[in-house]
């Protein structure tokens, strides 16, 4: 898995924290102390997307964010593709938004 430095050290200093002696222990337990399902992580994001306000997030909204915004910085679709776990770039291109300040951009190269 590919992670940027500074989630590898948030990672990190949160694990410290935990006893994972067991390799199979969650590193997020639910509070019934397993893991969380699916099912129930999507639910989890849905809750803090509404508790901060983001009214129309789902649970793609950090992955199509995700990759908009390395797509903007001029990461190839391939890249993306490999990273976002696609088979096809034509699923990575469906999550690349694109805004009418890109467009204007765009136009200034020529």
């Amino acid at each position: 898995m590919y992670l940027n430095q500074r989630l590898r050290r948030a990672l990190a200093e949160y694990a410290a924290g935990l006893n994972l002696s067991d390799p199979n222990r969650p590193l997020f337990e639910s509070q019934k102390g397993g893991h969380f399902s699916a099912n129930t992580m999507c639910q989890l994001f849905l809750d803090i997307y509404k508790a901060v306000g983001l009214k129309d997030a789902s649970s793609h909204s950090g992955h199509r964010t995700y990759i908009t915004r390395l797509a903007n910085k001029g990461v190839g679709v391939r890249l993306l593709a490999a990273l976002a776990g696609h088979s096809h770039i034509s699923t990575t291109q469906r999550y690349i938004d694109v805004n009418a300040e890109q467009l204007s951009e765009a136009v200034e190269f020529l």
